[in-house]
């Protein structure tokens, strides 16, 4: 028998990362642009934003994302009453098929989303430099890094950008339609209970839940509600509340409308030590550093803007 080597395309490689940001912006940040010679994408993960990209201008909501081919100039500044998290990624790829991205904007599946927050997580496990600082060029590797990190992430951005203009551009839309409707039934049901559960934790977020608060609201028993969270948010409805919570004093702190006691107040934590042990557990910062790093960002957008608007 004679085996013979089948060569298989490989439509997008990226060959290089510039720069993986995540930032959390204050709600009246504007940075008014600039031009570079790779490839960027800008996707909105909170809040809204007002994107120019060419001589096009985009108003943007949470789950949109927008690419800029090399040398396109494009500026953004937050809208809306929210401060907007954005991810930024920058690359460069030679692949004729990034073609394809050349003024690309849309909405993002659930799965897309997914493949953005494992990039995210790869990153601040991969990177030294902070994925918050916007000053920074050149992404530098942690010296105890895990086997195939970096490859992972070119890995999993590849993954991202074929299966966005594989979702976006009407290819392999139809599934059989008996697989089609069993997933689709399966999904929609849990998907619609765990967002009804987030919508009442979401309304009691000034308060404080137990389980069985939330277990008598929704004729779950314990273990089902915990399953479901688990299964569905990777941990316990208790531990997701409690992080609800602190994203919620993270835009209080960023809008700059109460004061540090007064967010503790608000969202029902015993003490204002209590509060800031709580966040510091969360997010590696005590609540007044946080707020010094948002600030921080602002600034340094403004100082090193070259004037204009968008």
């Amino acid at each position: 028998m004679t085996y013979v080597k089948t060569h298989l395309k490989r439509d997008i490689i990226i060959n290089s990362i510039i720069t993986i940001h995540y930032f959390e912006y204050m709600k009246d940040f504007v940075f008014y642009g600039e031009s570079h010679d790779f490839w960027e994408f800008m996707y909105v993960d909170k809040g809204s934003v007002l994107i120019r990209s060419g001589d096009d201008y985009l108003h943007l909501n949470a789950g949109d994302i927008v690419f800029h081919q090399p040398n396109e100039f494009h500026a953004i500044q937050s809208i809306g009453s929210k401060s907007p998290n954005l991810v930024a990624v920058s690359f460069i790829s030679h692949s004729p098929a990034m073609t394809l991205f050349q003024k690309k904007n849309c909405t993002l599946t659930m799965e897309e989303r997914t493949l953005i927050s494992h990039l995210i997580q790869l990153a601040r496990e991969t990177f030294s430099t902070p994925l918050n600082l916007p000053s920074v060029e050149q992404v530098k590797l942690r010296t105890d890094l895990a086997f195939g990190s970096q490859q992972l992430i070119l890995l999993y951005l590849e993954l991202f950008l074929i299966t966005l203009i594989r979702n976006h551009n009407g290819e392999n839309d139809v599934m059989p339609k008996e697989m089609a409707k069993i997933g689709v039934d399966h999904a929609s049901n849990r998907s619609n209970r765990i967002e009804k559960i987030i919508e009442y934790l979401e309304y009691h977020i000034c308060e404080q839940l137990t389980i069985a608060d939330i277990c008598e609201a929704h004729s779950l028993s314990r273990s089902a509600l915990q399953s479901l969270f688990h299964k569905e948010k990777g941990c316990g409805v208790i531990e997701y509340f409690n992080n609800m919570k602190i994203e919620r004093a993270k835009d209080i702190i960023r809008d700059g409308t109460m004061n540090f006691t007064e967010i503790a107040y608000f969202l029902s934590y015993s003490s204002l030590q209590y509060f800031s042990k709580q966040f510091k557990k969360a997010t590696g910062m005590s609540p007044l550093e946080y707020s010094s790093s948002v600030k921080g960002i602002s600034r340094s957008l403004q100082r090193d803007d070259l004037g204009g608007g968008i």
